[in-house]
């Protein structure tokens, strides 16, 4: 029976297009299983302190909340009446979002990969990557 595959689903957005399609297949699999859905957005600390040059701290830290708070809205509005809790969480992107599948027993945890490769991602590393090493559940990547 499908509906017992998984009881608790996590999305971790960052609210770009890429995100979409990780985010349609978090809800199809969360309608299938009748499962409640997460979504959490992640402000990169690292981003912050490099944005901070140019624009003072706490204006920059409003300017990526202000970007969280939309890209969950937009989880909610896809959603429709599916139940989805939201989160904005602060740190390393892929240990936060591990760290919270852990404490809230995630089945599930869909991502999107956003396909960086070269000299890009070796300096960047993988969030996709990362999750996958240390996460405690299944994880679906989504191109």
């Amino acid at each position: 029976m499908v509906s017992a595959l998984f009881e608790r689903i996590l999305i971790a957005t960052d609210g770009s297009e890429k995100n979409r399609a990780a985010l349609d297949e978090a809800l199809l699999i969360a309608r299938t299983c009748n499962a409640p859905m997460y979504a959490v957005y992640v402000i990169d600390a690292r981003a912050i302190a490099s944005a901070a040059g140019d624009i003072p701290l706490g204006d920059t830290y409003r300017m990526y909340q202000a970007e969280a708070e939309g890209a969950l809205s937009r989880v909610r509005d896809r959603a429709g009446e599916l139940k989805v809790e939201t989160s904005v969480l602060e740190g390393n992107p892929a240990a936060e979002v591990v760290r919270f599948a852990a404490e809230n027993s995630i089945d599930l945890i869909v991502i999107a990969t956003q396909g960086k490769k070269g000299l890009e991602r070796l300096l960047l590393g993988s969030v996709a990557e990362e999750i996958i090493r240390s996460a405690h559940c299944k994880v679906l990547v989504v191109k």
